[in-house]
């Protein structure tokens, strides 16, 4: 056992290296989250391409590196980089840094392996630096590498290095999970890369897209560019902006800027599942915080309103700088963030005009089935804070066959109706309508579909009172929604003019 130094009265316990190496391992990282930490350090030293890369080191054994053509580091400034806590998260940053703590580097790549080595050209020349765990835990010593000349030599991937930026290398990925079928991991490994490259477009769509004094950043996977993913499709006509809302706290400046996508009905099939992204729109929907550009968290109200159907369209973007880092509790891995009392005192008074908003074009839908011409095939009763749905017995469709019916059926034909009522779908149906609005809400009928179902409802009726033909037609589905149709069918029939 290990006695504790004293000085001037004070024990110095300094953490057993072996021991806390392996807990900085268990931070949280996922491997997306670590890859994106990496890049925060490219964009930080000012690069305009950065290279994923990944490869295999024998069969079974992968190896993956981030390269970037930033201005590099000396040996002194990479060595500082390498030490675990070399930067102060009090101290002022440069505006446009992406990191905190100084332990981004170094914690995203422990996570997930045991080897990490850094070669970085610059002005001064190539530097590297390399941290082997298994060697820390032997001797129990923060003992950072040095490689040599032969190690750096049989490094894979070192030359696709250019003459100035970094090379950040991590080999013995032990916590990449790539299943026990030895001939699937090159697949599994693939799989694992695309779940990158989707985090990625993601967190840093906004600088690979670029913005106005801010340069567009490649940023590639295999030499492949990755696509931007925009999730406020803001340069879509269809999606509503909401006007940008500042709020000034400790001399600095947080911006809010609400957006509504498009409802399934202005974008195609594939766009609409693009928006919905994994999780969805349901999950989708909030508030989503950039810190100096970079996405930190994002579908949360912050539990100061529910995620529901009717709102899944809203999203807000909020711009902070770093300077405030320390009023939203940024963590090490940058995937967490709480806002501060004076940032959800705003948050909860545009709330509710986002959340109005986003509601609006469902309600304008229903708003517009309510208010169709002639009586509704169904009817909406609201009783004792319920609200239920009925076959209307009113409309004239079903008063004129009831009254064809003989006596004895009519009672079984009301029956029928209210046995129709009672068994709607209501879970079915929202749940289609949540995950595939654009096949359920969908009128797709053809003209000979329509032909037989008229031909099915009025028969001869169309030219005995062709009046009443028109009238139905233009009241019910599917022929309301397809006018032209209904024009075109009484032309036929020797009713014209009646139609229009």
């Amino acid at each position: 056992m290990i006695s504790p130094s004293i000085e001037d009265g004070f024990d110095i316990v300094e953490p057993k290296a072996s021991s806390m190496v392996e807990a900085l391992r268990d931070i949280g990282y996922s491997l997306e989250s670590a890859v994106a930490d990496v890049i925060d350090n490219s964009i930080s030293a000012l690069a305009t391409r950065i290279d994923i890369r990944f490869g295999w080191e024998g069969e079974n054994s992968p190896w993956l590196a981030i390269f970037d053509n930033g201005h590099g580091m000396s040996e002194s400034e990479l060595v500082e980089a390498m030490r675990p806590g070399g930067r102060d998260p009090l101290a002022l940053r440069h505006a446009d840094d992406l990191g905190r703590f100084g332990l981004g580097l170094k914690t995203a790549s422990f996570s997930q392996c045991r080897k990490v080595t850094v070669v970085s050209m610059s002005d001064t020349g190539q530097s590297a630096r390399q941290w082997d765990l298994d060697l820390v835990r032997a001797r129990d010593k923060w003992v950072l590498k040095n490689p040599s000349v032969e190690e750096l030599g049989i490094l894979p991937g070192l030359s696709m290095l250019g003459t100035k930026g970094t090379m950040v290398l991590w080999q013995c990925l032990d916590r990449l999970d790539l299943g026990n079928d030895t001939g699937r991991v090159h697949q599994v490994m693939n799989e694992r890369v695309a779940s990158i490259c989707e985090h990625v477009s993601l967190v840093f769509h906004r600088f690979i897209t670029g913005e106005p004094k801010h340069p567009k950043i490649v940023i590639a996977v295999n030499n492949n560019p990755i696509e931007a993913f925009d999730p406020f499709n803001a340069k879509h006509p269809a999606t509503m902006h909401l006007g940008e809302e500042p709020l000034d706290i400790e001399n600095d400046t947080v911006t809010f800027r609400p957006y509504i996508l498009p409802h399934h009905s202005r974008v195609s099939a594939e766009e609409y599942e693009r928006l919905g992204g994994n999780e969805g729109y349901l999950r989708g929907q909030g508030f989503y915080i950039y810190r100096n550009r970079r996405l930190i968290i994002h579908g949360t109200w912050f539990r100061m309103a529910r995620q529901d159907e009717m709102t899944k369209l809203a999203r807000v973007q909020v711009d902070i700088p770093n300077t405030l880092d320390h009023l939203w509790t940024i963590d090490v891995r940058k995937s967490r963030a709480r806002p501060p009392e004076a940032v959800k005192k705003r948050l909860r008074s545009i709330l509710e005009r986002i959340r109005d908003s986003a509601k609006r074009p469902y309600k304008h839908r229903g708003n517009a089935a309510i208010s169709m011409p002639g009586e509704s095939i169904w009817q909406r009763l609201h009783h004792n804070d319920r609200v239920s749905y009925e076959p209307n017995s009113k409309h004239k469709l079903f008063e004129e066959f009831r009254a064809d019916l003989p006596s004895a059926m009519r009672t079984r034909f009301d029956g029928i109706l209210a046995v129709v009522g009672k068994s709607l779908p209501f879970a079915m149906l929202f749940n289609d309508m949540a995950s595939r609005p654009k096949e359920t809400d969908c009128k797709n009928e053809t003209m000979d579909d329509l032909e037989k179902l008229a031909s099915l409802l009025f028969g001869d009726d169309v030219c005995a009172n062709p009046e009443y033909v028109a009238e139905m037609m233009r009241s019910i589905e599917p022929f309301s929604s397809n006018p032209k149709f209904v024009v075109e069918y009484l032309d036929r029939h020797g009713s014209k003019g009646v139609g229009n």
